[in-house]
């Protein structure tokens, strides 16, 4: 009996101990540090199923992420309408996001005037196309802007051309209005409807437009399908012109410094790798899986390594030095104000805006964590780019733009 004893009480010691020192291994649970830390604190960023969404995923399948100790999550979107609510209201932290949807929501053009979204850096140029349906294919040819807008009067006679982008006031908006105005197309004569992108080419198959301003591959699909043609690319319209950012929830951004820059480490880092030409081969394998972009690796690769089979009777076309960019040595991911005005500056050229803002850069001051950016390169040891704020000129524009005197270019 006095043996029994003897074990219970050294049983119910050694669970007390068990429990003591469990305790204490868990006193800092929710607190922890480096990669207790990253595990604990998920944060969700989304994106649209697009080639250029490469910089995030290759974040996060190479592990640049996880090495610079943030535990982020990758949110397949269906629409950029979804990603602004979602980055607005903080379901999701940040997103993969058009350059100009900030501005575009900020101004009242695409969503609640004054919801203020944060852009911390570019994550790619050039890369996104206009595509013609077979209808335009004798009518004009590949980047022969003079012909368009005969073939759209002569089109229009059967039935109104309508012509389909992603985002109210979103860069495929800018680079449509802009590529119509220098064919001469008064856009009040063609429909222009909004349709996410990975339904652009399921759309023009059912003959629901006649033409759209996309992201990659959903150009290079519809050739693949038979549907259309690349009629431009966004670089002949505006060579290494801002495309993606990335985009922040302003509460997440204030709040969370230090997170923030290790995700623009990781993307940077990604951009780089992306740059390579040699690794995009990899890059192209890996987002045209399902849970990514959901095409063919093929399409994906030839025009990430600036190869457009164009369509129709038009062949194959390269792109040497203004392909799909998403480093550039640096000179790609510096978020430039001067962008922003510019996308206001045509707001209101267009319409869209009534009211021209009180200082175009106050808003881009609001909206472009520039400072961040330059702060996140600097402990980089990497270089910035010095020409923000300095007139500009697009390719298929005859006029310069000057953020300085934005009246005098929407005058022009």
């Amino acid at each position: 009996m006095y043996y029994k004893l003897l074990k219970n009480i050294s049983f119910f010691l050694m669970a007390f101990v068990t429990i003591a020192v469990s305790s204490c291994n868990n006193s800092g649970a929710g607190k922890g540090t480096g990669a207790d830390s990253a595990k604990a604190n998920v944060i969700k960023l989304g994106f649209i199923p697009l080639t250029d969404c490469a910089s995030l995923v290759m974040a996060k399948e190479l592990g640049y992420f996880e090495q610079e100790g943030v535990n982020v999550e990758l949110s397949k979107e269906a629409s950029w309408a979804n990603i602004r609510d979602k980055v607005l209201n903080g379901e999701l932290s940040g997103a993969h996001c058009l350059f100009s949807m900030p501005f575009s929501v900020y101004s009242g053009v695409g969503g609640k005037a004054g919801s203020t979204m944060k852009i911390a850096m570019i994550i790619n140029n050039n890369g996104q196309a206009i595509t013609l349906s077979n209808k335009f294919c004798d009518l004009v040819g590949n980047n022969e802007t003079s012909k368009i807008a005969s073939a759209v009067d002569k089109l229009n006679a059967a039935k109104q051309v309508q012509f389909a982008m992603t985002f109210p006031g979103g860069t495929h908006d800018a680079w449509l209005r802009t590529w119509l105005a220098a064919t001469g197309v008064d856009v009040k004569k063609v429909g222009v409807k909004t349709i996410p992108p990975p339904q652009m080419v399921a759309n023009m198959k059912v003959d629901n437009m006649d033409g759209f301003c996309v992201g990659e591959p959903w150009n290079g699909v519809a050739v693949k399908d038979g549907i259309g043609f690349t009629h431009i690319a966004s670089q002949e319209i505006w060579k290494n012109h801002p495309e993606k950012a990335l985009v922040l929830n302003e509460a997440f951004a204030s709040a969370n410094k230090d997170d923030v820059k290790k995700i623009m480490k990781a993307i940077i880092r990604a951009s780089q790798w992306l740059d390579s030409l040699p690794n995009r081969k990899k890059a192209a394998e890996i987002i045209s899986q399902q849970k990514y972009v959901n095409a063919p690796t093929e399409v994906t690769e030839a025009r990430l390594m600036g190869i457009n089979n164009v369509g129709c009777k038009f062949g194959e076309k390269k792109y040497t030095d203004d392909y799909m960019k998403f480093y550039d040595g640096g000179a790609t991911n510096f978020p430039r104000k001067s962008y922003g005005i510019w996308f206001l500056a045509k707001y209101v050229e267009w319409g869209l805006l009534p009211t021209a803002p009180a200082n175009y850069k106050e808003v881009a001051d609001k909206i472009i964590m520039q400072d961040l950016y330059n702060e996140v390169i600097g402990e980089m040891k990497l270089s910035s780019p010095d020409d923000d704020m300095k007139p500009f000129k697009l390719t298929i524009e005859n006029k310069v733009f000057d953020p300085n005197n934005v009246e005098a270019y929407i005058k022009k």
